[in-house]
């Protein structure tokens, strides 16, 4: 068999297998509000997720065109599939290690991280342009208005309703919630199973398969859906216990504010913008900002100090994963 096919398909089959750990670990971002709350039951919440992730996928598409290209530029066929490969690997390394330590970390940043890190290993070109405006710029500015834009709803909310009969009001934004976490479940998918695609066809195209480096087949929209629906299903408790009860004790109100701030962030940026950026930073920033409404001591600042910390140390220890795993696909191939 053709060398360049064979590690084509292995490159496909990594990307998928990155798919299915995005989808254990950012599965959190989508339904850990409406568990925490009790709006919907666990498995209940994480079945709505898995099928929004896969609805989402197919209105991806400007985004799959900005990661596929526009970030690097790797050799052709058998070398630049390599790279694609260990940067794949780099990324799966990292979510496996956050997920067991219950970190909501960006899997997004995990897969440009052992890209960028397996590109540089490999030899390739990478586009530095590119990174800061596709990527660390979207990264910083997202969750400064998810927090800010978090606490101005939260507190409109509580102006709105504050003469309400609390019982009332947690039972009607638990209804609510269902329809917040729905969109929610939905961005991710327009997010995060763009990302996978993008990968996915810049391996189709540095194989030699296809002329273009944005065509999206229809193949690959089926299959990082299904992918990243059953990771969501399989679920990522200990990340969904982290969103959902350690930075603050979310009540229905909050959750439901905290799911509808992060989707409309991701669904204008999907729309509007296309830049990749990450559903945990968004949401779990959104908490952040919805919870600082009750003043300082709503928001256990110690565990949030923990998961930014997480954030900062994704991209540099992905990328490192992701030179180191370059090394031994360059000698086998």
């Amino acid at each position: 068999m053709d060398t360049t096919l064979i590690v084509t398909i292995l490159a496909i089959g990594v990307a998928l297998w990155f798919a299915f750990t995005n989808g254990f670990q950012d599965s959190a971002n989508a339904i850990a509000t409406s568990i925490s709350t009790r709006a919907l039951s666990p498995r209940a919440a994480l079945l709505m997720a898995a099928v929004g992730n896969f609805a989402g996928a197919h209105l991806g598409a400007k985004v799959a065109k900005t990661v596929a290209s526009g970030l690097v530029e790797v050799p052709g066929e058998v070398d630049g599939l390599i790279i694609v490969m260990a940067g794949l690997l780099g990324a799966i390394a990292w979510n496996y290690t956050a997920t067991k330590f219950g970190w909501p970390i960006s899997a997004s940043h995990s897969l440009f991280g052992g890209i960028v890190g397996a590109t540089l290993a490999g030899g390739g070109m990478v586009l530095w342009d590119g990174v800061l405006q596709k990527i660390v710029l979207p990264t910083v500015i997202s969750p400064v208005v998810g927090f800010g834009v978090g606490f101005l709803v939260m507190l409109s909310i509580y102006w709105i309703f504050r003469n309400g009969n609390p019982v009332k009001l947690n039972r009607g934004f638990r209804h609510a919630q269902t329809v917040s976490a729905a969109a929610m479940a939905l961005g991710h998918g327009m997010q995060d199973a763009a990302k996978v695609m993008g990968v996915i066809v810049l391996a189709l195209y540095t194989g030699g398969w296809q002329d273009s480096a944005t065509h999206i087949p229809e193949w690959v929209y089926i299959a990082t859906a299904a992918m990243l629906a059953w990771g969501t299903y399989a679920g990522g408790w200990r990340i969904i216990k982290t969103l959902g009860r350690r930075i603050i004790d979310l009540n229905p109100p909050q959750g439901f504010a905290a799911e509808t701030v992060a989707a409309s962030v991701l669904f204008a940026n999907t729309w509007w913008i296309g830049a990749p950026i990450s559903t945990t930073h968004t949401i779990t920033s959104a908490i952040m900002g919805v919870g600082s409404v009750n003043g300082k001591r709503a928001v256990r600042w110690g565990v949030a100090r923990s998961i930014v910390l997480a954030w900062i140390l994704t991209f540099p220890v992905a990328a490192l994963v992701g030179a180191l795993a370059y090394i031994p696909f360059g000698l086998l191939f």
